[in-house]
């Protein structure tokens, strides 16, 4: 496992939709590894591959000590509301409230291509609607348009 370098916010890679992941293979088992390496390194709550440099469609996020390695993902349901303060490992040492839903149940599949639903509150629904942004090239930024 390696450490990767991570993009910052003026990266155009980040800006762009990411495609979805056909090989389930070494090569993605390798890019999970070493971004579940990267974020333990930097004390994060999760990472999306295009955060990497990689436009697919594959984040982690780390929640409750417990590890998600979410590919493919597709958001079923969302309900309710939450507002609070969200950063990024892409936007280093700044921080906003950011308005997201409350709950939600997305499905998706693992490193070996079986199908998971998993479903989420509070803070859990909020890292995975962050991270799921980044995949379609959307930083939380974006979602603050006429706030400063």
């Amino acid at each position: 496992m390696s450490t990767l370098k991570i993009l910052t916010f003026e990266n155009e890679i980040l800006h762009k939709v990411c495609k979805p992941v056909s090989k389930f293979d070494e090569n993605l088992w390798n890019l999970l590894d070493d971004m579940k390496q990267t974020l333990l390194s930097k004390e994060g709550v999760g990472l999306a591959a295009p955060q990497v440099g990689v436009l697919k469609r594959v984040f982690i996020v780390y929640v409750n000590n417990n590890f998600f390695e979410v590919i493919n993902p597709k958001i079923l349901k969302t309900s309710g509301n939450q507002c609070g303060q969200e950063g990024c490992l892409s936007i280093p040492g700044k921080y906003a409230d950011v308005t997201r839903p409350k709950f939600v149940i997305v499905e998706f599949v693992d490193r070996f291509g079986n199908k998971i639903t998993l479903s989420g509150s509070d803070f859990l629904a909020r890292a995975i609607l962050h991270e799921n942004d980044h995949l379609n090239g959307i930083l939380y930024i974006d979602l603050l348009k006429g706030k400063k």
